[in-house]
């Protein structure tokens, strides 16, 4: 578990490289707007230990382009290339009613209807159908993968530092890749 002392850092963006021979930099961004990178103030890296000012020149196809201070040519941006962009949790704005911060939900206990506590959340990840909850299983190695939605996390309480997980239940032909007995195919066979 991270130091409470220290302040919490959120991922906003990565520098993935270099634009033009000015020194310009493309990011990509994980805010909503690309463009609101620039608007939490200068940024650092992952420790807090390296501040990075950036100004936002357009955003392009490829993410935003922007201006780093005291990089002035194509090689400084090139060295910078990789770079992730984090800022302080507090100067992030407070998220609307149901909406998380994925790093809010990062170490949260799992539990059950019944309050058994089964893992943790160790990450929230998106493969284009929508979050999912990666659990890590109490006492193993294994994860579990459940759907970020009502019905498989119906309570999510940051105070307490926990979720409700109803996991997806699977039928024997999803469990073993076999039909069930007595179920008709796809294909009517």
């Amino acid at each position: 578990m991270s130091d409470p002392t220290q302040p919490r850092r959120i991922l906003l963006g990565q520098i993935t490289g270099a634009h033009g021979i000015r020194g310009d930099i493309i990011v990509r961004t994980f805010t909503g707007a690309p463009e609101a990178i620039a608007s939490y103030g200068p940024l650092t890296d992952a420790l807090g230990e390296k501040t990075f000012k950036l100004r936002v020149v357009r955003v392009s196809g490829k993410g935003v382009i922007a201006r780093l201070d005291g990089v002035t040519n194509r090689n400084g941006a090139e060295a910078v290339r990789g770079q992730d962009l984090y800022v302080d949790r507090a100067k992030l704005p407070k998220p609307d009613e149901a909406e998380y911060y994925h790093a809010d939900l990062i170490g949260l206990a799992a539990v059950t209807s019944g309050g058994i506590e089964i893992g943790r959340v160790i990450a929230v990840q998106n493969f284009g159908a929508g979050d999912l909850l990666e659990i890590q299983i109490e006492a193993s190695k294994d994860t579990e993968l459940v759907p970020f939605t009502n019905a498989n996390v119906p309570t999510v309480d940051l105070a307490s530092r926990r979720i409700t997980v109803v996991l997806p239940v699977m039928t024997g032909e999803q469990e073993t890749g076999e039909q069930e007995p007595g179920a008709e195919s796809e294909t009517g066979v």
